[in-house]
């Protein structure tokens, strides 16, 4: 196995976590899909260490992106 599909794997593994990590406190519930949210939702800013992970989740995905482009160039 090639050490770049190595780091692919690494790196999807870690970006999982990530996204598994995040709190899920915009939209919740199956009715923000269609539009339809409640009354008390209410729009929380991130802070500390949720706009880290956020920020953090964000550079993985674009890692593995090119890491996944790279893959098929080569």
């Amino acid at each position: 196995m090639p050490a770049i599909t190595i780091a692919q794997i690494i790196i999807a593994f870690i970006t999982i976590c990530l996204i598994l990590l995040q709190n899920p406190s915009t939209g919740g519930g199956l009715g923000g899909i269609f539009g339809g949210g409640g009354l008390g939702e209410v729009y929380q800013q991130r802070r500390g260490f949720e706009k880290l992970i956020y920020i953090i989740t964000i550079i993985f995905v674009i890692l593995f992106i090119a890491i996944s482009v790279l893959n098929l160039v080569i």
